[in-house]
């Protein structure tokens, strides 16, 4: 199985770039990584915030296969702990998902294609989390879930 982060919009902060890179560095040692950076949409002032989200899920959607399992990241999704995060990760593995895709929007989320796409919707917290804060909060979750997976010491019980 291989693993997708789709982005919205490059991470700005030079503390974020570094922690995310951290982990994109770790993950392959344990399953095909890779971040994928959609570009923002172009004259993005120009639209109203519904508009926007839709511009951006065009771009989204033209980076997703048809055979792609989808999951969103989003405030309202489920929630796991670490440790059901590797286990439904693994299920993922076991059930023979080949690409596994993971989407965090733009700032104010997704449109309603998005949603819709999606098989999973995931909540990392009942807090909210800038874009870019989720990113880095998603690889390392990510990075831990593989761990666990693989009885490594690195989350302690």
């Amino acid at each position: 199985m291989k693993i997708t982060l789709l982005v919205v919009g490059k991470t700005s902060d030079a503390y974020l770039e570094e922690g995310i890179g951290i982990y994109e560095k770790r993950l392959p040692h344990y399953v095909p990584f890779r971040i994928q950076v959609i570009p923002p949409v172009k004259n993005a002032a120009a639209y109203d915030r519904e508009k926007l989200k839709e511009k951006e899920g065009e771009l989204i959607l033209k980076n997703i296969q048809a055979a792609d399992y989808v999951v969103l990241l989003d405030e309202v999704g489920k929630q796991l702990t670490s440790v059901g995060l590797a286990d439904w990760t693994g299920k993922c593995m076991s059930n023979g998902v080949n690409h596994l895709v993971f989407i965090i929007g733009g700032a104010f989320g997704v449109s309603e294609q998005i949603k819709n796409r999606s098989s999973f919707q995931l909540a990392l917290s009942q807090m909210t989390f800038s874009h870019q804060m989720v990113r880095l909060i998603f690889v390392e979750q990510l990075y831990r879930a593989m761990t666990i997976l693989k009885n490594e010491s690195y989350h302690h019980i």
